[in-house]
């Protein structure tokens, strides 16, 4: 069976649906995007090429969601995900202390971390968490991502994730989870390791809108330490206020700096209200991100996530195929 499968890897590719989901073989025997039966050049660079998926260990948002009598739990893996919805860039997102720390797991062949890596091996980019779901991580993971990224040249990006963190007191200034002089760090090393390695950052909406009855006050200021990122994802945690998307975008492009980019964050479920998000706003914000990504206002959209993506959401199955319609259009040239 190997030798048949090395002999004609395209073929086999195609029979088993990797391409027509807008992967393909590059020289390097890496899966990159594509579009069936179009010659690439390094030149083109098409729609799905900025699309990434948010994920995080398979089932991890299982207890989430049981609560609202949605029983079974997910087993989608992150890797799974982006063969099923056909995009390349995936983040991986630390949750519930999974994966372990390297070191912390006896004998092992590879670590964990390690093991993800390789099943990531075929995808285009990959950022990984240094701070994780709830503010979880601090400088020391920076050792583990960077190890990994000197192995998997794929590695390309840093995410810190809910990197404001609230209060416990009920306090409506929110702090960091890293002081400015340590992102300073965090760059520095970064660069040192790959000089494009990006260094990205979740901001919510309510740090937009302090004074709405959701928002809050960040210390320092936003305006001190958002130029350090190269990429910002925006993302609209309460779905009623998915219809301030363009108002919200418009407050981020006057506080973040002129270098940095903005990501469009999708939610596919309502994490406060317990449900998951409707058809209609499903549509609106896509179609919308479609808009922006085209006029240059956004760089990148990120999908939220591969723990939510097997459980049969209506919402789910309109971004794949919305996806599949729209990912092989050519993005002109900013």
């Amino acid at each position: 069976m190997k030798s048949k499968i090395s002999g004609n890897r395209r073929g086999f590719l195609k029979t088993a649906g990797l391409l027509s989901t807008g992967f393909c073989l590059t020289s390097g025997s890496t899966l990159a995007s594509c579009s069936t039966g179009t010659k690439e050049t390094s030149k083109i660079e098409r729609i799905r090429d900025r699309f990434w998926i948010f994920t995080n260990p398979a089932g991890t948002d299982d207890h989430r969601i049981e609560k609202y009598n949605i029983h079974g739990g997910s087993r989608m893996t992150p890797a799974e995900s982006a063969y099923w919805l056909g995009i390349s860039n995936i983040h991986f997102i630390r949750d519930q202390d999974l994966p372990t720390y390297p070191g912390t797991e006896g004998l092992r062949t590879k670590s964990s971390y390690e093991q993800y890596a390789i099943s990531f091996e075929p995808l285009k980019r990959v950022g990984w968490s240094m701070i994780g779901s709830g503010g979880k991580g601090n400088m020391n993971e920076l050792s583990y991502i960077l190890d990994l990224a000197a192995k998997y040249p794929n590695i390309s990006a840093i995410f810190l994730d809910d990197f404001i963190l609230g209060n416990s007191s009920g306090s409506k200034v929110h702090t960091l989870a890293l002081t400015p002089d340590q992102l300073r760090t965090v760059k520095s090393r970064m660069s040192a390791v790959n000089k494009n390695m990006e260094l990205w950052v979740t901001l919510y909406t309510g740090a937009l809108n302090p004074t709405a009855s959701y928002g809050y006050d960040v210390e320092p200021s936003l305006s001190s330490f958002i130029g350090l990122f190269d990429v910002v994802s925006l993302w609209t945690s309460r779905s009623e206020h998915l219809i301030d998307l363009e108002k919200n975008l418009s407050k981020l492009e006057a506080v973040a700096s002129k270098n940095t980019k903005i990501a469009l964050g999708i939610y596919t479920w309502d994490y406060y209200i317990g449900k998951v998000i409707s058809l209609d706003l499903m549509k609106h914000q896509c179609e919308l991100g479609l808009k922006w990504l085209k006029e240059g206002r956004i760089h990148n959209m990120v999908f939220l996530g591969n723990t939510l993506f097997d459980l049969g959401f209506e919402s789910v199955d309109y971004i794949k195929k919305w996806i599949a319609e729209v990912g092989d259009q050519v993005l002109a040239p900013s």
